[in-house]
């Protein structure tokens, strides 16, 4: 019963994410780079910040874990987050050029299978008396080829969505669509934003001996974070400069709807983090899925942005055959959630 809560807690949190990009469509006269940054402060610094207090337990500062013996993990998380922060750029310019539904599911597919594997291979290097390899069973790593199985089904409907549809009928459902440039940002995407999990792995002990299962990589959630927040920051800043869009900030008439608009996306983003370490809390008697939990995470992120890419008529003129596609792939990815456990 505890491993479907936990399960459960992971799904709602995906679905949270998934349906972080919608409040964006709300935000009134700013730019890109503008509402960017602004989410970012809520989903990369604020809320994160909040989660992490969580894990404080009565008596104790947050600030208490950064000391000289955790400086190198510490160092590292922070390190994987920058690179994770060059990710979720490349990621918001994936789902530009190829939509909601095909854009997260080809950078998730990438990162979901990269996070779960580089995590261990990574500490391995730094601690191989630990054996951190051994989180590698033949069930994750059976898990972690059927999820790929899945995305890659999903990537052939999206083939077949940008064969079958006219220019016009592209630019209807996706503005700027364009499949082999979307692709190659998307790829490079998931790469970069699978250095998310190789920074929890890497902050998986930076927590109080008093905080619960359920809390424990929030700190390290908001060290990856911040990182990231770093990479993003500069550039938004850059391109403010570079867009002439510094006014953006001084449209008084426009902060209140815009505020809320992006804090309300930024809280919908960090809950699949926040879900995510709930969601390990009640997995902790099946250690396979425990480390399978992130590949599950971005694999039901997939299955519920393309709900939502179907709800915001991404796939409007696809032909009855690419639609069947599209929807077997979604299965194969709601199916990979359970192959671990069925095979340990």
């Amino acid at each position: 019963m505890e491993i479907f809560i936990g399960l459960l807690i992971i799904a709602a949190g995906a679905f949270c994410q998934s349906s972080s990009y919608v409040p964006i469509n709300k935000v009134k006269e700013w730019s890109w780079e503008t509402y960017w940054l602004v989410q970012g402060i809520f989903a990369w610094v604020i809320f994160p910040l909040l989660g992490a207090l969580l894990a404080v337990p009565a008596g104790h500062s947050l600030l208490e874990l950064l000391t000289a013996s955790n400086a190198f993990n510490i160092g590292m998380t922070v390190f994987f987050g920058i690179l994770w922060g060059i990710g979720g750029l490349t990621f918001g310019l994936s789902m530009r050029y190829l939509g909601v539904a095909l854009g997260q599911s080809i950078s998730l597919g990438t990162c979901a299978a990269l996070g779960t594997v580089l995590g261990p291979v990574l500490l391995n290097v730094f601690y191989p008396e630990v054996g951190h390899l051994q989180k590698l069973t033949w069930a994750v790593l059976i898990g972690v080829l059927v999820t790929l199985v899945g995305i890659a089904v999903i990537g052939v409907a999206g083939s077949m969505k940008a064969s079958s549809l006219t220019e016009e009928e592209k630019k209807t459902a996706v503005k700027d669509f364009n499949f082999p440039k979307g692709i190659a940002i998307a790829l490079l995407a998931g790469l970069m934003s699978a250095c998310f999990n190789v920074g929890l792995e890497f902050g998986g002990d930076l927590h109080f001996s008093e905080t619960g299962e359920m809390y424990r990589t929030l700190p390290a959630t908001l060290l990856v974070t911040l990182g990231g927040f770093l990479t993003n920051l500069i550039y938004c800043l850059y391109q403010n400069g570079k867009n002439h869009t510094w006014s953006d900030y001084r449209k008084g008439s426009v902060w209140v709807n815009n505020l809320i608009f992006c804090a309300l996306a930024g809280i919908l983003w960090y809950s699949q983090f926040f879900g995510l370490s709930l969601g390990k809390g009640f997995l902790m008697e099946s250690p396979v899925l425990t480390t399978f939990a992130f590949c599950i995470l971005m694999a039901l992120n997939v299955v519920f942005s393309n709900v939502w890419g179907i709800l915001l008529k991404e796939w409007k003129g696809c032909s009855r055959k690419t639609i069947l596609v599209l929807v077997a792939g979604i299965v194969i990815l709601i199916l990979s959630t359970f192959v671990p456990e069925l095979l340990k």
